[in-house]
């Protein structure tokens, strides 16, 4: 088959192929997103955009059970999306990172793009 932009295709393909992460590099993004894109684990990323939480908090923002929220914060944490600290006798959450609050925002703002 024939394109009719063959050159540059090409070019564009060697420089894709280049510029390609490792396979484990691509399959920890790849958990990542996972963590994400799940609803609940999500609604809990928007509100930790507003500042940090704790548990009872993040309940009071989203909803559901205390043991369901937990389970979220832990998959969140263990895939470096969020981060926990000790305040006292509370876990306080936060989003892990600048790229985190950026990956929400452009998230949320594709909610409205047109193509």
């Amino acid at each position: 088959m024939n394109c009719d932009h063959e050159e540059e295709h090409r070019l564009a393909a060697k420089r894709a192929a280049e510029n390609m992460p490792s396979e484990e590099e691509v399959a920890e993004v790849c958990a990542e997103l996972k963590a994400v894109s799940e609803p609940s684990r999500f609604k809990i990323l928007l509100a930790l955009r507003q500042g940090e939480l704790c548990v009872n908090h993040i309940l009071e923002a989203v909803g559901g059970t205390q043991s369901g929220v937990s389970h979220q914060l832990r998959i969140l944490r263990d895939n470096r999306i969020i981060k926990s600290r000790r305040d006292g006798q509370n876990i306080v959450y936060s989003l892990a990172d600048a790229h985190v609050i950026a990956l929400l925002e452009l998230a949320c703002a594709h909610l409205n793009c047109k193509f």
